[in-house]
């Protein structure tokens, strides 16, 4: 809204057109359209422009723009550029001054209003038409560089370009996640995967797999069990305080990977350089090592590269050396040394039992009362790998074990060749890779194709050649004595004296004492033989008749002590 203000000087009136940029209005003036009396001119020749320091003093245009023409201007501009003389001339022809806010500049005290308002701008209208008999009257020429326009920032705008940018930066995070995951996963998928077959690969070449045998296994799949290569070790453990010896083959099988602890029972048939039938435990008593050693490699087709003689206290001292062993027994074991009888056992039935060098000699020697030669053949081969799954798998290291050990060895075996091929076996022992197998013997101490195949042929890659039947005396043994483990202690003695064990069964009454018969003259000096093996007297000889497969028939009465061997 405009307010008008009379000034009181000639009439003329001034309109309020807005702020200067200091808060103070603005006017522009308004000629009169009808002037009822001369305005009053303090000074009609000249025109005078505004004195800034209100000195009072007025300053006369001569001038335009800075230039001296000798002439007055039509028209004066302020300093923004707008035309002066939009109102009525001054007297004098002269155009009237303006303030520097393009208001003429009138002589006498000019009306401002003063005040907090905020400047307010406002763009001007169109210049009013002048009354056309008045000549300094001219319109307004409004040019656009007259005019600034603010362009106010918008917050709003920058608002949503910031969320925008979140909204994009957080979508393509997530982008980025949902690819790492699914890069990840991949790469999961692809490791699993790969273990997996390396696993199966793995069980493959090691034999593992269900429906393959251990035959069958490694580089051994494709190839035939005589073919396979194999390194054998006989080793003799020499009971020293009872008497004795107990045999098994350790076995290498390197196309395989495959260990194994063969069992010997003593009654094996074997046969002399001469031809003559003996047993293996007459055999190591008799011929030795070597000797022994060949008679095995002809009745089992293998090639054996050494003999290991470990006497009990040696046994001992290799358990303490590799730091006791752990194993599984089953029986009660007394202490052999224990002077009374109802002592504490000195190995106790159970599984995964600690034993001691001398728990360890004492439970791979033990035998029970009416037990068969076998179980305590067995008990020595779980001592044997109860050994091996505690020694040092470095070669170096088991060679030092056995050169402490201090023992006698064959010849044709080294320390180093001992322990390398232990330290071998110890690695296969502790990678589940070792098992322990019993030679099935028939009561005559000979091999059959079926009984020896699974062992004979597939282990030991030989096949099974027993000494004819014929070679070795015949003894049918009778047991009379009420004693039923007495049957089986004679069977021990006879087939350890090289002589062909027979079972002729249990007599239905006792007899007091034994008689040993003979049916043909030259079988004589044979019975003789067969009683001085079973501890009978001489007298106990005699002539009769025997069974159709014996040679000499043994009945076993209450005066025979069988042997503590």
């Amino acid at each position: 809204m405009n307010d008008r203000y009379d000034a009181g000087y000639g009439g003329d009136q001034y309109e309020l057109v807005g702020y200067d940029e200091y808060g103070q209005p603005v006017y522009r003036q308004i000629p009169a359209q009808q002037a009822p009396q001369q305005a009053y001119d303090q000074y009609p020749q000249q025109g005078y422009g505004y004195d800034p320091y209100a000195t009072g003093q007025q300053q006369t245009v001569s001038s335009y723009d800075g230039y001296d023409t000798g002439q007055q201007p039509t028209a004066a501009y302020d300093s923004y550029g707008r035309p002066y003389g939009s109102g009525a001339p001054t007297s004098g022809g002269q155009a009237p001054a303006y303030d520097p806010y393009g208001q003429t500049v009138a002589s006498g005290q000019q009306p401002r209003v003063a005040g907090p308002t905020a400047y307010i701008p406002q763009q001007p209208g169109p210049a009013e038409e002048q009354e056309p008999d008045a000549p300094a009257a001219r319109e307004r020429d409004y040019r656009t560089e007259q005019f600034a326009f603010a362009e106010e920032p918008d917050g709003d705008s920058e608002d949503v370009i910031d969320w925008l940018n979140f909204t994009e930066n957080r979508t393509e995070r997530r982008e980025e996640a949902r690819r790492r995951a699914r890069s990840r996963l991949v790469a999961l998928v692809v490791v699993l995967a790969l273990v997996a077959v390396g696993g199966v690969g793995y069980l493959w070449y090691a034999g593992k797999l269900p429906g393959l045998s251990s035959s069958g296994s490694k580089s051994g799949a494709t190839t035939s069990a005589a073919a396979q290569n194999r390194d054998v070790i006989v080793v003799h453990l020499h009971n020293t305080a009872k008497g004795g010896t107990s045999t098994a083959l350790l076995v290498d099988n390197t196309t395989t990977k495959q260990g194994t602890t063969v069992l010997l029972p003593n009654s094996l048939a074997l046969s002399d350089d001469d031809g003559t039938t003996t047993t293996l435990a007459k055999s190591v008593d008799d011929d030795g090592s070597s000797g022994t050693r060949d008679q095995l490699d002809t009745v089992l087709g293998t090639n054996i590269e050494g003999t290991w003689r470990l006497d009990t206290p040696y046994l001992q001292n290799l358990v303490e050396l590799v730091g006791n062993i752990d194993l599984d027994t089953n029986a009660n074991v007394p202490d052999p040394t224990a002077k009374k009888k109802g002592t504490a056992p000195l190995v106790h039935k159970g599984k995964d039992q600690t034993l001691s060098g001398k728990m360890a000699v004492a439970y791979a020697t033990y035998r029970a009362a009416g037990e068969a030669q076998n179980a305590q053949l067995e008990r020595f081969g779980q001592v044997m790998q109860g050994v091996l799954r505690k020694m040092s798998s470095d070669a170096s290291a088991a060679t030092i074990t056995v050169q402490t050990l201090a023992q006698i060895l064959d010849p044709s075996l080294t320390d180093k060749d001992l322990g390398t091929f232990l330290a071998k076996l110890a690695d296969l022992a502790k990678g589940g890779d070792y098992r322990t197998a019993l030679l099935p013997v028939q009561t005559d101490g000979t091999l059959s194709a079926q009984t020896s195949s699974s062992v004979v042929k597939d282990i030991l890659g030989g096949t099974a050649k027993s000494p004819d039947a014929g070679s070795a005396v015949r003894v049918s043994v009778q047991n009379a004595t009420g004693v039923k483990d007495n049957t089986e202690k004679a069977r021990v003695v006879l087939l350890n004296g090289g002589f062909t064990f027979l079972e002729g069964g249990a007599a239905s009454t006792t007899r007091a004492t034994s008689k040993v018969v003979y049916s043909d003259a030259k079988d004589k000096e044979n019975a003789t033989e067969v009683a001085k093996t079973l501890g009978l007297p001489a007298s106990s000889v005699t002539k009769g008749s025997v069974s159709s497969n014996a040679d000499v028939s043994v009945v076993l009465g209450q005066n025979y002590e069988p042997s503590s061997s």
